[in-house]
This record gives C-alpha cells, structure tokens and sequence, in this order.
C-alpha cells in the first residue's frame, strides 16, 4: 500500500502531511532528521516498537550534532 495503516492516525491524519507541514521552512540534513523522527515517532507503536524509537533517537542526535556545529561555527565568525 502507498499509505499503509502504521502512518495513518485513528482521526486520519497522516505522517506525511505532518512531515511536510513542519518541514516545510528546513532545508537539507535538518528536513531530513526532522522528517525522519516525526515518521519514527508516528510509526513506533503500529510497526517497530523499540528499532523505530532508537531510529528517532539517531534522527534526533545527528540533527542535535549538526545545531551544536553551526552554532559553533558562528561563534567562531
């Protein structure tokens, strides 16, 4: 199925229309953590259990890493 069950919400809202409205201003490595930490998230429950929650977890460290880096570099300039 294009949209299986385990990215839909009981009231239909579904993960990608989630995905899109909170990435729409990001660009790059931050759409694609922010993206894939939201889908994760969603998805834990219905999918995964444990494996998706650790995947968020990666999602949700690199995109902290990658912050940390530009706010250094801007210090630094």
């Amino acid at each position: 199925a294009v949209n299986p069950g385990h990215y839909k919400s009981k009231n239909g809202l579904e993960v990608i229309d989630c995905i899109e409205a909170f990435t729409e201003d990001l660009n790059g490595i931050e759409a694609v953590c922010v993206a894939n930490v939201l889908k994760y998230i969603c998805r834990y429950k219905k999918k995964n259990g444990l494996q998706d929650c650790n995947k968020a977890l990666w999602y949700l460290t690199k995109l902290v890493q990658h912050l940390e880096e530009q706010e250094k570099n801007q210090n630094i300039n």
